[in-house]
């Protein structure tokens, strides 16, 4: 049955019911933004596919000298932690069914949380990258250590762009109020968030506990 005769072909991907045309809209725009994101599924899994053919050079440093495992920890933390707290602002939403009232402040809250922890993460990435470029393993050093930066480093910019198009639609929210576009908006986005967590659990697992075992 589809949406129309009030089930959902999707369910999590849509508003609810009492939010009315707004609820049959996201049935569709939010599915096919998850199959768009597919695409970009294949791209990491390119450059995990490179990477899986490159093994540390005994001249070069390796994951022991390079990876510090408490500051992935940290990262680690820190992102999943933001999959909650983008979890709570769509909750929000479609709880409160939008407006300009208290549902803003609350959305505005937890977007502005899920940004900053984004911002947390991408410190201490940077950070390691600044550490490991400093203890002699730049991207250039090896076929490794550039597959490596690459794979981590795509993942990254995907976070930076995530924590940008969380702001903009906490300026959308705030000048317009939560409507349609914005609940449609903050559901695609969500769906970004929660895919770039499952990646990371995929990098930590495979790239950094995977290296140091």
């Amino acid at each position: 049955m589809s949406a129309r005769t009030g089930q959902s072909l999707h369910p999590g991907l849509n508003l609810g019911e009492e939010h009315g045309d707004d609820h049959l809209e996201a049935e569709t725009s939010v599915f096919g933004f998850w199959v768009f994101m597919m695409s970009d599924l294949v791209t990491f899994g390119m450059f995990f596919a490179v990477f899986a053919t490159t093994v540390p050079l005994a001249c070069c440093p390796g994951p022991k000298e390079l990876f510090d495992l408490g500051s992935i920890a940290w990262q680690t933390a820190f992102l999943l932690l933001s999959s909650v707290t983008s979890g709570m602002a769509v909750l929000t939403m479609k709880q409160e069914h939008g407006g300009r009232g208290a549902c803003s402040k609350k959305l505005v809250f937890w977007l502005l949380v899920t940004a900053l922890l984004g911002c947390a993460f991408l410190y201490r990435e940077i950070s390691d990258f600044i550490s490991m470029a400093a203890a002699g393993g730049p991207p250039t050093r090896s076929g490794y250590l550039s597959a490596l930066w690459s794979l981590v480093g795509l993942h990254g910019l995907h976070v930076t762009g995530g924590i940008i198009w969380c702001l903009v639609i906490v300026a959308g929210v705030l000048v317009r109020g939560v409507d349609r576009r914005w609940k449609l908006t903050l559901l695609r986005w969500a769906v970004f968030w929660h895919f770039l967590d499952v990646v990371w659990i995929f990098i930590f697992t495979f790239v950094f506990l995977g290296g140091l075992l």
